[in-house]
């Protein structure tokens, strides 16, 4: 198949192929399109969050934030989670041991990334291959070099050392039970180049055992047709199973990704909400709504699809990264809808303004006058949260009030469960689960030149009829106010004394989210057994996280059968 503005492809004839290596698997059939999956392995939703999405500019992944953005994932329903590149940093390399021990995945496997190995070296020596071993994840994508000038230049090896690498390399982790997929980094532009070299590398690592072959358009500078051209020449001239793995530089990486699969690719690999390096990467929740919803494909367990604008929103608080209001079907603007024509259309056939139910994607649809209340929404998380709501209409009403007046001044609840389980159960009881009523707070900071900087808090508080006065010094204002709280609350609650304070952020809002906001505060807290996330807003960062934190002790004493006294 010729290409517009690419050179003629190699002909399976026309290419130079290698002798087959002994013992090497010959290259896999080619895969059928839109074949039904994922149990059947016909299809894979393959993200990259976790190592190519944390290139984005502005992320920095904590250990922890990794574990967590995972479990979404994997509550999402995607195949594989590329959780980075073990032996590289200690962080990927702690990552690796603790998802394993620590995640029962239920839909995931856990990949390990890694390089071929080095140019002059067997595979079973080289120590970065050896780490990607010792991560103990059962998959192994391997980036390999197709394009020959970057062989020549960033390698400084040969064309045909740079295959043998990557036969050795892909063989040798086969042989110690791995599966393996090849990312051929830069393959449209080596395509572009040299398109027989850049074939013989996809030929040379699915003859050795690689179970898919990805197609890089690693400088995002590719266009659809030229994408499918390119994918459906180079399935039909080696028969490889082949994957897509697209960068957004000219704004056309999820369109590229559909492009490929059109062309009978049966491996996607996106990350959540599009993050990455540069302007980032196909957005991994589009894409899947497009394969289940517009290509009729299965490609997510059941009702996965429905959680997805909650999953896109819980990560882009993790980051620490405001959601894209804006981002196809899971943003809050999505399908929003302000235009009075629009309105009276909508009044007699929502379907005639929206490409979608909007609550296949877990979203709802809006009037920008009189919002609607997004009622199944509530419903559903109540059941997962286990807080029966028993099918009343007027008490899932005043909930989705209360959360629409609460997101009006800056609360969201997407990555904050603990804070919208205590909601709810206010409302369902009629009474708020407070364990104390505090009456005030202070905070003294102190930071004299040439001294260490002085925090103290104190605290005035009632629990069940007893007024509490404590103070206590901290590293930081909240870590005092934190402290301070702690010595008032654990002499009547000893149960505090096991909660640690895992994880901390703090995002400044918009002028949108509501005049007398300005700051949100998330915290997450830990017990033994599980750990949750809270939410405060308050015109400074220190009431904030006093919500928060009255939040995070409430959840815990709950978890712990204690009942509310206030």
């Amino acid at each position: 198949m010729e290409v517009p503005g690419l050179p003629k492809p190699p002909t399976a004839a026309s290419a130079p192929r290698p002798p087959a290596r002994p013992g090497s698997a010959p290259p896999p059939p080619p895969a059928q399109h839109h074949a039904r999956g994922p149990a059947d392995d016909g299809f894979h939703v393959f993200d990259t969050t976790l190592r190519d999405g944390a290139q984005r500019e502005g992320i920095n992944l904590t250990v922890r934030d990794k574990l967590a953005i995972a479990r979404h994932l994997d509550d999402f329903g995607v195949g594989f989670i590329e959780g980075g590149w073990p032996g590289a940093n200690p962080r990927d390399t702690e990552f690796f041991a603790r998802a394993q021990a620590e995640i029962d995945f239920r839909h995931a496997q856990l990949v390990a990334f890694g390089a071929t190995r080095r140019p002059g070296v067997k595979a079973s020596e080289d120590l970065q291959v050896k780490a990607l071993l010792d991560s103990g994840a059962p998959v192994v994508t391997l980036v390999a070099k197709s394009h020959d000038r970057h062989v020549e230049l960033a390698l400084r090896t040969t064309l045909d050392e740079n295959l043998e690498m990557v036969r050795d390399t892909v063989s040798y982790l086969r042989s110690h039970g791995r599966r393996v997929f090849v990312d051929c980094e830069h393959f449209f532009d080596g395509y572009t180049a040299d398109p027989a070299y850049a074939t013989e590398v996809v030929r040379a690592a699915a003859g050795a055992g690689a179970d898919v072959v990805v197609l890089c358009d690693t400088n995002g500078g590719m266009l659809p047709g030229q994408v499918q051209a390119v994918v459906a020449a180079v399935l039909a001239d080696t028969g490889a199973r082949l994957g897509i793995h697209a960068q957004d530089d000219s704004g056309c990486a999820i369109a590229n990704t559909l492009a490929a699969v059109d062309a009978g690719a049966t491996h996607v690999q996106c990350t959540a909400n599009g993050y990455g390096e540069r302007v980032g990467n196909a957005n991994l929740f589009p894409v899947s709504a497009a394969l289940e919803l517009k290509y009729g494909m299965r490609v997510l367990p059941a009702g996965a699809l429905g959680e997805m604008t909650r999953i896109s929103h819980a990560i882009a608080e993790i980051v620490n990264l405001a959601p894209s209001t804006h981002q196809p079907y899971v943003g809050v603007s999505a399908f929003a809808h302000k235009a009075g024509l629009h309105a009276s259309a909508i009044k007699v056939d929502p379907d005639l303004y929206q490409h979608i139910d909007p609550t296949l994607v877990g979203n709802r649809m809006r009037m920008l006058v009189s919002d609607m209340a997004g009622r199944a929404s509530v419903e559903l998380k109540a059941k997962e949260l286990g807080v029966d709501l028993g099918g009343d209409r007027d008490l899932i009403g005043r909930i989705v009030a209360r959360v629409k007046e609460r997101e009006l001044s800056g609360y969201t609840y997407e990555a904050a469960d603990a804070s919208f389980e205590l909601l709810l159960r206010e409302q369902v009881q009629g009474r708020p689960q407070r364990y104390f009523r505090l009456e005030s707070w202070r905070i003294i900071a102190e930071d004299r030149p040439g001294c260490e900087q002085s925090n103290e808090a104190s605290v005035k508080l009632w629990i069940r009829g007893e007024r509490l006065v404590r103070a206590a010094e901290g590293t930081g204002p909240v870590n005092a106010l934190d402290r301070a709280l702690r010595a008032a609350l654990e002499t009547i609650y000893p149960e505090l004394a096991k909660l640690e304070l895992v994880d901390y952020k703090v995002r400044i809002l918009e002028q949108a989210h509501g005049t007398t906001s300005a700051a949100r505060v998330l915290i997450s807290t830990a017990d033994a057994s599980g750990e949750w996330s809270t939410v405060g807003v308050g015109a400074n960062v220190i009431a904030a996280s006093g919500q928060a934190l009255e939040d995070a002790y409430a959840y815990g004493l709950l978890r712990a059968g204690v009942e509310p006294t206030e």
